[in-house]
């Protein structure tokens, strides 16, 4: 099994700046993807950013160069760094994680989720 822990988020102002942070624990064979998604009410849930092993970087198109996503290998973690933030940047957001077992078998986890409110 493997735990997915959250971290961040909260209120914050217009044009402000929050950091997610999220790590995963338990039996990890191999990492391919650590991201974040976001859902807000009444809308599909959807990419913010992820990064797979190889380095690549993905972001949604509403947060590219706002948003910057880093992950560290050894320690399972991935961080979002979020700033310039809007009022439509309100939502729950999840980290995800896709792995490899010992088996090739492919698994996704997610977080609890993690509420950001961009709110005056």
């Amino acid at each position: 099994q493997v735990q997915i822990v959250e971290s961040g988020g909260g209120l914050v102002q217009p044009g402000g700046s929050l950091r997610l942070s999220c790590t995963a624990s338990g039996s990890i064979f191999s990492i391919y993807a650590m991201g974040w998604y976001r859902q807000a009410p009444g809308k599909e849930r959807e990419l913010v950013a992820r990064r797979l092993s190889d380095g690549s970087e993905h972001y949604g198109d509403s947060v590219k160069g706002r948003f910057t996503i880093s992950r560290d290998n050894v320690k399972y973690t991935v961080n979002l760094q979020m700033d310039s933030l809007k009022s439509e940047d309100t939502a729950v957001y999840y980290c995800n994680v896709g792995l490899w077992d010992s088996n090739s078998s492919y698994y996704d986890y997610w977080g609890q989720g993690t509420q950001v409110t961009v709110s005056s």
